[in-house]
Formats: C-alpha cells, structure tokens, sequence
C-alpha cells in the first residue's frame, strides 16, 4: 500500500534527516512509496515496513531509529527528532513527524486493514465492573438472534470457533485493527468490545466509529503510577467513548454518569433500577435452586419482557439491562432474550461449579475489597447458612488492598479461608499476614491455609447445607504466577483433581 492512502487520515509533516520540512514534488514522490507492513515492534520490521517510535513506560521506539533502518524500514512514525545512518546503497525511510504518534498508529493501522470497524456494527463498553460480563450477554443474545458476532475483552477475543487469550482488557490499536480485520473476513457482521480507560486515553480505539456506547458504572479504580493520575481524569477518559459513538446507553442510576457525558456528542439512552430510567427493571425476586443462584425481573420502559439470569443479586440485572438497552437496537424478540440469558455463563465471573445439592460454590474475579464486598453484599440477600469466602491477594501490589480485602471479608462472610493468589517476588506467608491484619480488625473467624489447591478441598470437605462458597480473586485466570514463572492452576482443574481424590478414596 502507498504511503501516501495509509496518511490520508492523519496530520503530518514529512521531514528529512536534519529536521527540515520535505514538500512540494519531492514529498509526493516519497508518499509515492509503497509500504509492505505496519509494526511497532522493532524486531518484526522487514524491508518496506512502517515503524511506529511509540514512548511507553519502559522504552521509547525512537531509540531503535537505527535498528530499523538497518533492517530496512522505509517510513518511521516519530514524534520528536531521531538520528541514524542510512546503510551504502539503500534510500533513507521517510520520516512521518506527528503530534501524537499512538493516535497516529491508530488511524495508520485502520487503513492499512482496510477500516474493518467501517464494515462491522461495533458496540463499546467501559465502566468499572460488568464490562466482561456484559459483553458475554450481549453477544450471546445477538448470536441466539442470529446475528454472527465477534467478542474482545478481558479473557479473549472471540468469533466463530476462534478463540484467542487476551492480554489487555483492550488490545493495542495495531493488534485491535487486525482482530477487527480477520473478523470482518470471516463473516462476523457484529463485534461487542471492552473499552478500558486506559486504552481510550491512549487512543487505542482512535479510528473506530462505534455504532453504541456503553457506559456500566463507576467508581475509584487504576489510580496511580502508569494508571491515572486522579479520579477526575478517570472520569474524563471514560468519557471519550461517547465522542465517537453514535448511540450512547449509560447506567442511569450511577452518581457519576452525568460526569462521565460532559462534552459528549452522541444520543443517550439510560437504563437502571430507577423507573425515570429509558429501560428499569421492576418486580425483582431472588431465586434459589440446588447449587444454583438467580434472580427474576421485569424489563419495562422502552422492553416489556419478564427474564431471568443465572446469576445473583442486582448487579446482574443492570448486567442484563445493559445487554437488552443495547440488543433492542438489533430487533431481537422476547424469546431470544430469555433464552440467551439463562444460557449464557461467563468464566470466572459469578461461575457456578454445581459440586453439590446441598451448597453452592462459585469462581468469582473479584480481587479487589469494593468488588468483594458488592459481591458477598448481594450474596447475603440469598441468606446463606454460611457465607464462607476463599480468597489471597497478588504480591508486589498495594499492602493496603490485603488489609482492606480482609477486613472486607471478616465483616461479610462467616468463615475466610485465606491462602495464595499470584505471589510474584513476595513470600505468600508475608501477604497471608497482611490480609490477616485487615481481618483482625473484625470478629471474623478465619483459617490459613497457603496452598490453594488444600484451601479449596477444606472448603468443599467442610461444606454444610446452605453455605454459598465464594473462590474469589482468580477467576478466569489459569495460573499462578511465582518468582517471575507462571505455573498452571485453573480452579476449575483443581476442583475436579479434589472430586476424582475424593471419589478414588470411597
């Protein structure tokens, strides 16, 4: 591809070596240039490619000007001056010098893949929590519609039969193009996407038009280094979505929403639990079976339909009002809604293991103390005969969230089981003693037991009638990660290992 149709998007200044400014007949000689990638990893650049000088936290792509030319680049996207030396015989690259160069590999990948999202119907959400599972309901609903759609998020990026583990909540903008691509070439008409703050305000997601935004909830989160910087600018970035989205549908019952539109530019819909929503759901009842948890709604306002989830508490209704505000405006029926949602089960969120009739156990993600205390909050409208709530928090992360999830969980649940999570470079004995400070300060009762594998058996061996048994903190995570080594330990495995031991020993 020319150059010169990869730049049609972008504001630009074509320079030379020594920072002069290149125009008239010889500029449109360079744009003339054809470009055979786009990369931004320096060790994947080929002869013909276009390099992007992306600054991140640990490197600056500026630094490898001379790296890539050696291999033969023949555009470099910069932000600030680069020096190198053009190897005998091969033409210097052209220096495309921009404001923003993360912005600028944004719309540079887009039409380097032939602006995929132009040619799909793609829905964005943000928010604090729910955006995975509220990506599940939607394309479950829209597939049940027969509408063929692709999923990106948290756990993978998902169309078809293809089913790829994910790195970040929101892939980077080169890496998001090409899914977006192979997806439009493989019949996928629909994609529902997770849509973090961090990517809008690194502009990941430049370039894209989103047919809707969603906006799910709010609250203090990813503040600090090499995060945001405070809970305003938190606000601010998720905000973004609704500047490049046509239709925007938010969670009008959250303080924070009107915060969250400031400068918006799209039509907004709303839905809650408050009736001056445009979509409530009303007539809400808990529902309780044999290692399964639930609840019933009526959708009213802009749906009239009664559903219902597999899945506890409140948060699951604004979960699956989320995903009817949005599936309405692909004319689905009644009857594919309620299917869809009693199907549909997301990994490690709320995920029932059915281990027996007498009490039931789940896998939940929730591995910070506001996730885990609306988590075991909604649990105990179920009342339990015990809540008993397994957890461990991550080494070389804050002290204060071990002291804030004990604490959390001494005053919610009847029993902690306190073990592992992913240690890293810390002692799993030294983070056990932090989450025990923040117990202490409660009248919990509580045990330790370091290995997750022995926590979980105890668990399910010292289940009584009635308990809900929460593993929390892992969730769709299979592994453990030690000493700068990931291990594999999926839950799910572990329980099963527990069920086989147990059954083998009768």
């Amino acid at each position: 591809m020319k150059a010169s149709k990869l730049l049609q998007d972008i504001e630009y200044t074509l320079v030379n070596a020594d920072g002069s400014t290149v125009s008239g007949a010889e500029k449109e000689k360079l744009l003339s240039r054809e470009i055979t990638d786009v990369v931004n990893d320096s060790r994947k650049v080929g002869k013909g490619s276009l390099f992007f000088c992306i600054e991140g936290a640990n490197s600056d792509g500026h630094t490898f000007a001379q790296d890539v030319v050696n291999k033969g680049a023949a555009a470099l996207v910069i932000r600030k001056d680069v020096s190198f030396t053009v190897p005998e015989g091969e033409e210097a690259p052209l220096l495309i010098k921009v404001d923003n160069t993360r912005h600028a590999m944004a719309l540079i990948s887009s039409a380097w893949y032939e602006h995929p999202s132009r040619k799909l119907r793609m829905i964005g959400i943000t928010g604090t929590k729910g955006k995975t599972t509220s990506t599940y309901l939607i394309r479950s609903i829209l597939q049940h519609a027969g509408i063929n759609t692709g999923l990106i998020g948290t756990i993978e990026s998902a169309y078809n039969d293809v089913h790829v583990p994910a790195n970040n909540t929101t892939p980077e903008s080169l890496a998001l193009q090409k899914i977006l691509y192979d997806m439009a070439q493989n019949g996928v008409q629909a994609v529902v996407m997770e849509v973090s703050s961090q990517a809008l305000m690194m502009g990941r997601t430049d370039g894209i038009d989103y047919d809707i935004g969603v906006f799910t909830n709010i609250s203090p989160d990813h503040i600090g280094p090499n995060e945001h910087a405070s809970y305003e600018e938190y606000l601010h970035c998720k905000g973004l979505l609704f500047r490049q989205c046509r239709v925007g549908i938010v969670n009008g019952d959250d303080p924070d929403t009107g915060k969250v539109l400031e400068g918006h530019t799209c039509e907004v819909e709303s839905y809650g639990l408050d009736p001056k929503n445009d979509l409530y759901a009303d007539d809400l009842e808990l529902v309780t079976r044999p290692g399964e948890l639930g609840v019933f709604f009526h959708a009213k306002g802009l749906l009239d339909l009664e559903a219902e989830v597999p899945t506890p508490g409140r948060f699951s209704v604004y979960n699956a009002l989320c995903a009817l505000a949005v599936c309405r405006h692909f004319g689905v029926t009644p009857e594919q809604v309620r299917a869809a949602l009693k199907e549909v089960r997301v990994k490690g969120r709320i995920e029932m293991i059915r281990v027996s009739d007498d009490f039931t156990l789940m896998i939940d993600y929730a591995h910070n103390a506001v996730a885990l205390e609306s988590l075991l909050s909604t649990l105990k409208e179920y009342k339990p005969h015990r809540l008993v709530t397994l957890f461990g928090c991550g080494g070389n992360r804050s002290r204060l969230r071990r002291y804030e999830m004990g604490e959390v969980s001494g005053k919610l649940s009847d029993l902690t089981i306190i073990t592992s999570d992913n240690p890293r470079f810390e002692e799993s004995m030294d983070i056990i003693a932090d989450i025990v400070t923040g117990i202490s300060r409660t009248e919990g009762k509580y045990v330790t037991i370091p290995d997750r594998k022995e926590a979980i058996a105890y668990a399910i061996h010292n289940g009584e009638p009635g308990d809900i048994i929460v593993l929390a903190g892992k969730g769709h995570e299979d592994y453990q990660e030690i000493k700068g080594k990931k291990y594999p330990m999926d839950e799910r495995v572990l329980i099963r290992e527990i069920l086989e031991e147990d059954a083998k020993a009768r």
